[in-house]
C-alpha cells in the first residue's frame, strides 16, 4: 500500500503542479485561450483516470490485482496511451460556444466505454487480461460516473467564467437587417457562450442611429478588424450582394479570421440546416437525420430486438396471463385489441394493445377521452400504467415499431391531421414507438385541439433531428418512472 501511496504521489504531484501554471497562465491570457482550455481539461482528465485507477487498484483485494503489480509502470503508462488515442476519435468539445449538458454526459461515457475497451484489449496483449474482469468492471463503473460528473463541472465552470466576461471572442455583425438582428440578441443575451460582439457594419446609414452600436459602412470593416484584433466575423448580408460578401470572405481568408454567413432565407426557414457536398456543390437538406446512418439503424435495430425478446420472454407472458383473466373477467371480447395504424413511410400496419375498453364499432374513428364510457375500469387502470402497450413489444420484434418513437395513430387521425399540419408527416420517416419524446415532455392521451398535436408532432420531429442512443435510454427510464408513479393525461 505505501509503494503504491509513493508512486501515486511522485505521478500526480508534478501534474497538479503543472495544472495550477496553466490555469494561472489560461486566466492571463484573453485571446485565443481555447486550445488552452483544451489542454487544461486534457490535463484534469488524466488526473482523474490515474487517480481513480490507483483508488481502485488499492482499494480491491491482491486477488484481483496480483496480475498488474509486476508491470505497474508499463500499465500506468499504456493507460495514459490508451486515454490519447481514444481522444483522438471522441474529441474534448466542452470549449465550444453551445454545448449541451446531455452531450456532454454521453460523450463523457462513450470516450471512457473507448478507452476502457482500448485497454482492455491491451491487458490482454499483456496476458494480464484473463484475471482483471473484475478490476476492469469496478474502473469502469466508477470511472464513468466520476468522469460525467468532472465533464459536467468543467463546462459549469466554463459558463460561469465567461460570463464574467472572460475566454471571450470579439466578432463583428456585417449586415443589421432581420437576421442580423436575431443573432446580435442571441449573442448579447446568453454571455456564456463567449461572445462580445463589437457592433455592426451596414451601408444603410439611416440605421446609424436606431442600431445598438453602428461602426460602419461595409467598405470600413478591414480596417476596424485589423485595428480591433476581431477573432470573428458573422455576415448576414442578402444573396444580392454577393460581391461584398466575396470580397469579405477573401479579406478574412488572407488575415486568418473565422468568417461565418447567415443565410438570407433563414427569415423564413428557422430550421437546423445540415449541408452535404454533391462533388464541389453544397447541398442543403432541411433537418439532420441521425437514423439514416446505416450504423446508427443496426444499433436501434440490435437494440429492439433484445430488449423486445427480454420482455417477451419474461414480463408479458405473466402479464397475458393475468391481464387476460382479468379482461374476460370484467367484460366480453378478446384480450387483444387490434388496430390498423399508420407506420413507416405511411405504411399501415397492425398494432396491438391488451383491450382496454368494451367492443365498440368507433374504435378506428374516435379518440379515447377522459371520461370515455367505453372504457372498463381495468382499462382505465392498464392505460394510466402503460401496461396495455406491452403487446406492441410483439411489433417491435416483427419490426413494425420500434421501442422508441413517435407514436403510431390510427389511419383516420393520419388523414385529418397530415391535411391540417404541415409536417405532420415528417413523423413517419422513422418507424413508430412503444414510447416516445412527445410523451415522456407532457404530450400523451387525448389531443383535444389543433394545437396540442401540432405540439405532439413538433417533439416527434425534434427526436427525429436529435436522435441518439442515450436519448431513447432517457425516453425508457423517464416512461418507466412514469408507469410507477401514474400518468394525469393517460387515459
Amino acid at each position: 500500500m505505501k509503494k503504491t501511496a509513493h508512486i501515486a504521489q511522485s505521478f500526480f504531484c508534478p501534474k497538479i503542479y503543472l495544472l495550477l501554471l496553466v490555469f494561472k497562465f489560461s486566466m492571463e491570457v484573453n485571446k485565443k485561450r481555447g486550445y488552452l482550455i483544451q489542454w487544461l481539461i486534457g490535463v484534469g482528465d488524466l488526473i482523474i483516470l490515474n487517480l481513480l485507477f490507483f483508488l481502485v487498484y488499492s482499494g480491491l483485494g491482491s486477488f484481483y490485482t496480483n496480475a498488474l503489480t509486476p508491470n505497474l509502470k508499463e500499465i500506468i503508462l499504456l493507460l495514459n496511451f490508451c486515454y490519447f488515442f481514444a481522444l483522438y476519435f471522441v474529441p474534448i468539445q466542452l470549449h465550444l460556444s453551445v454545448v449541451f449538458i446531455d452531450k456532454i454526459v454521453q460523450r463523457a461515457i462513450l470516450l471512457i466505454t473507448f478507452f476502457i475497451f482500448l485497454f482492455a484489449t491491451c491487458l490482454i496483449f499483456l496476458n494480464v487480461g484473463d484475471a482483471l474482469a473484475t478490476f476492469l468492471i469496478v474502473y469502469y463503473a466508477v470511472l464513468v460516473v466520476i468522469f460525467a460528473l468532472w465533464r459536467v463541472m468543467v463546462r459549469v465552470i466554463l459558463k460561469i467564467y465567461r460570463k464574467k466576461g472572460y475566454n471571450f471572442k470579439k466578432v463583428i455583425i456585417i449586415g443589421a437587417g432581420k437576421n442580423g438582428m436575431e443573432l446580435y440578441r442571441v449573442m448579447k443575451d446568453e454571455m456564456t457562450y463567449g461572445f462580445i460582439v463589437m457592433g455592426f457594419f451596414d451601408d444603410n446609414i439611416v440605421l446609424k442611429d436606431v442600431l445598438p452600436n453602428y461602426l460602419g459602412n461595409t467598405d470600413e470593416v478591414s480596417n476596424y478588424v485589423l485595428s480591433n484584433d476581431i477573432d470573428e466575423i458573422y455576415c448576414t448580408l442578402p444573396g444580392t450582394q454577393d460581391e461584398k460578401i466575396l470580397k469579405l470572405l477573401n479579406f478574412s481568408e488572407k488575415n486568418m479570421i473565422r468568417f461565418y454567413i447567415v443565410p438570407e432565407f433563414y427569415r423564413n426557414v428557422k430550421k437546423s440546416l445540415v449541408m452535404e457536398m454533391m462533388v464541389s456543390i453544397p447541398l442543403l437538406s432541411v433537418r439532420r437525420e441521425p437514423l439514416q446512418s446505416a450504423y446508427n439503424r443496426a444499433l436501434k435495430r440490435g437494440f429492439d430486438i433484445v430488449f423486445s425478446l427480454f420482455v417477451l420472454l419474461t414480463i408479458y407472458p405473466i402479464l397475458y396471463v393475468v391481464l387476460g383473466i382479468l379482461i374476460k373477467m370484467t367484460s366480453s371480447g378478446p384480450i387483444l385489441f387490434k388496430q390498423k395504424r399508420t407506420g413507416i413511410y405511411g405504411h399501415e400496419f397492425t398494432c396491438y394493445k391488451f383491450r382496454t375498453m368494451k367492443v365498440n364499432t368507433t374504435a378506428d374513428v374516435k379518440q379515447a377521452a377522459k371520461d370515455d364510457p367505453r372504457k372498463t375500469r381495468l382499462g382505465n387502470f392498464l392505460r394510466k400504467t402503460n401496461l396495455d402497450e406491452f403487446p406492441q413489444f410483439v411489433n417491435v420484434l416483427i419490426g413494425d415499431m420500434s421501442v422508441v418513437g413517435p407514436r403510431p395513430h390510427m389511419l383516420k387521425h393520419t388523414e385529418q391531421y397530415s391535411a391540417l399540419i404541415d409536417r405532420y408527416m415528417v413523423r413517419h420517416l422513422v418507424k413508430p414507438g412503444v414510447t416516445g419524446w412527445a410523451q415522456v415532455t407532457g404530450y400523451r392521451g387525448e389531443t383535444k385541439t389543433l394545437e396540442q398535436m401540432e405540439g405532439r408532432v413538433k417533439r416527434d420531429v425534434w427526436y427525429i433531428e436529435n436522435w441518439s442512443f442515450f436519448l431513447d435510454l432517457k425516453i425508457i427510464i423517464v416512461t418507466v418512472l412514469n408507469m410507477f408513479k401514474g400518468e394525469r393525461n393517460a387515459y
